[in-house]
């Protein structure tokens, strides 16, 4: 269950303020009383009917057969209307942290964090989505194949973003520019500066000075924006590439904590097990004998350690 709360930053106008999830959901509307905000990714499909938002201030609709993205940071609800109840529409929340682990080109990042949706038609995405959508719903739930449903919805959301700026002067006038668009640049920076050098000796405050702006206020900046330190964001960065050597290749746990970024075997054991539960090498083991019992079984998986904030 997720975690719901007041926005403290304007409790008189009753925002419930979520914690970022890994969610989806198939169904009608539900109803809304409040306009709600939350750290993620959304995407919504709507299969039938359409849905009416009231989305930071502003009306959009989205009617059936067409894919709406967008951060859900701006506050938003479903308006009701008499066709609420009788549609059809799949919603799935990534958390922000993990979109931008997927280390997105710098221009489709800067499309994502506008105040605006992105909708689409399905076409657009070039597949059959109904069936993807219909699977995440039970993925997305921790289990076995949560991490190949992430990996079908990072490559839908840059389907439907390579479609949108090859046909974005016919889709500008939808959009408006973010009003924090310095701000965002500057969390775009700092994500690309990571991902490019995370495997390097670098700190969160020489990040942070990569955005020529005083380290206290852009760490700040991008935990408010992000939801997670940018220190928990660089190790979160160092641990998929471990684990990714663990799996892929046979080098040793120290040449792996070298070449992902953690300096010392120390560091790299310590931030590992307090992540995964389980050491390096015991991790390797394991997950190399479940990867060969599920392509017996014809499944493909991989598990992902969250770094402890």
């Amino acid at each position: 269950m997720r975690q719901r709360r007041l926005d403290a930053l304007s409790p008189e106008s009753q925002v419930v303020v979520e914690d970022p999830a890994i969610w989806a959901h198939r169904g009608s509307a539900p109803q809304m009383d409040k306009s709600h905000r939350h750290d993620d990714l959304e995407l919504n499909y709507v299969v039938s009917g359409h849905l009416h938002y009231l989305f930071g201030g502003e009306r959009l609709l989205v009617e059936a057969g067409r894919i709406a993205m967008f951060w859900a940071s701006t506050p938003h609800r479903l308006i009701d209307d008499d066709d609420r109840s009788s549609g059809n529409s799949y919603w799935v929340h990534i958390p922000l942290a993990t979109v931008f682990s997927w280390a997105l080109p710098g221009e489709q990042l800067r499309e994502l964090l506008t105040s605006r949706p992105i909708v689409l038609p399905v076409e657009a995405t070039g597949r059959e989505v109904e069936p993807m959508f219909t699977s995440w719903v039970e993925d997305l739930t921790g289990g076995p194949t949560e991490q190949c449903a992430l990996l079908e919805i990072q490559a839908l959301v840059q389907r439907l973003l390579f479609h949108y700026l090859d046909h974005r002067d016919d889709q500008q006038q939808l959009r408006a520019p973010h009003p924090h668009n310095d701000g965002m640049q500057h969390i775009v920076e700092m994500a690309q500066f990571t991902v490019a050098n995370f495997r390097s000796d670098i700190t969160p405050a020489e990040i942070a000075k990569a955005t020529h702006l005083n380290p206290n206020y852009a760490m700040t900046l991008f935990r408010e924006t992000v939801g997670t330190t940018l220190g928990n964001y660089l190790t979160r960065c160092r641990m998929a590439e471990a684990q990714r050597l663990l799996l892929t290749t046979n080098m040793t746990t120290s040449e792996i904590a070298h070449a992902s970024g953690f300096g010392s075997q120390s560091s790299f054991y310590a931030h590992f097990t307090r992540s995964c539960n389980v050491s390096p090498s015991a991790y390797r083991h394991g997950a190399r004998g479940e990867q060969h019992r599920l392509a017996s079984h014809g499944i493909g998986r991989t598990t992902i350690c969250s770094p402890q904030a």
